[in-house]
């Protein structure tokens, strides 16, 4: 699991913001019904971003990411990937989240991706980004070669192997914010991605923080703060370049 259950986005809250949030299900083309939680600013918002959480689905962690990012005028959806197996019931924390991923198929979650693009766009956005942590910063990455129509994809600490074969596909530009000393995420990994994406034409900026963990974007992680702002700051100027306001 990225994050512990009691984990919580390293961004300040903006006080005073007007933000409405909801939790709602969605449904999916093929009929799966899955838990979401939307954040909406004031306004209505042309940019709109879609959370991909880590393996555990839905939880508080990126429930409060997309308040954050409504704070800053941007509608966000985080999903949940479960609806399928799991049904769409908040869960505690003995919640065993293993045999559920491995249930999933990059098509089951695209097709969820899709019912959250879709919801954003009846809400007025025009242009999407897709954020995205491990699992879900893989599974974001895809989405920019699944037909979503994406002004953009940001992962943190994906693995990319699975990218490699499919960077012609793709139709966005990529962010890639990953964690110098992640166990299962080499240089070379990250090295032989930045190639592929420059192979194929691909806009992309892969960014490497030396010495950070895996799941260092956590305001626990005070060690790694100036990572965890700057990798902030780099999502906030992709969206604005890619996806404007």
């Amino acid at each position: 699991m990225c994050f512990e259950l009691d984990s919580e986005p390293p961004i300040p809250a903006i006080s005073g913001a007007a933000v409405s949030h909801d939790d709602v299900v969605l449904e999916a083309a093929d009929g799966n019904r899955f838990a979401a939680f939307l954040a909406t600013p004031e306004e209505p918002a042309a940019t709109g971003v879609v959370i991909l959480p880590d393996v555990r689905g839905l939880y508080r962690f990126y429930e409060e990411l997309a308040l954050r990012f409504a704070e800053r005028g941007f509608a966000a959806i985080a999903l949940d990937y479960f609806g399928r197996t799991a049904g769409v019931a908040k869960r505690d924390a003995d919640f065993e989240y293993r045999e559920h991923v491995d249930a999933t198929t990059p098509g089951s979650v695209q097709a969820d991706v899709a019912a959250a693009v879709s919801r954003l766009r009846e809400l007025g956005s025009t242009s999407i980004v897709t954020v995205g942590f491990c699992f879900g910063g893989r599974n974001s990455w895809l989405a920019a070669a699944s037909g979503h129509g994406l002004a953009g994809a940001i992962g943190f600490y994906g693995r990319p192997a699975d990218l490699i074969p499919r960077t012609a596909e793709l139709e966005a530009p990529i962010l890639a914010l990953q964690a110098g000393a992640d166990l299962n995420i080499s240089a070379e990994d990250n090295a032989a991605f930045d190639r592929a994406l420059t192979d194929a034409g691909v806009d992309h900026e892969i960014v490497t923080y030396e010495g950070a963990p895996h799941s260092f974007f956590d305001r626990r992680h005070d060690e790694f703060a100036d990572a965890s702002a700057d990798a902030w700051q780099r999502v906030l100027a992709f969206i604005d370049r890619h996806a404007g306001r």
